[in-house]
């Protein structure tokens, strides 16, 4: 499934946002890194045990780390999926989506 690229695509559309998506799968396009979580300022995640593998790269980066509790459920750009990340993202940064 791919809900961090869908996350992505509506952060990179709203301007003053420098966005990157990546998973944790070995298999992921794009995985976590350390240098990546250390370039982010705010990381949303879309399950705990995302937040725990990131917090394992680097502890210090709890504070700025978020659980949207999205279930890897959706593929991407489902409709669903748009309409949930835009609810959570526009609550946690204080904007609208």
């Amino acid at each position: 499934m791919d809900r961090s690229p869908t996350g992505e695509a509506l952060l990179k559309e709203k301007a003053g946002f420098e966005v990157q998506s990546a998973g944790t799968w070995p298999q992921a396009h794009r995985r976590v890194s350390e240098s990546l979580v250390n370039w982010a300022d705010l990381i949303f995640v879309m399950e705990r045990h995302h937040k725990e593998y990131i917090l394992h790269l680097n502890p210090e980066a709890d504070r700025k780390t978020v659980v949207l509790d999205i279930p890897d459920m959706y593929y991407r750009n489902d409709p669903e999926l748009i309409r949930i990340l835009k609810h959570k993202l526009s609550t946690c940064l204080g904007i609208k989506m």
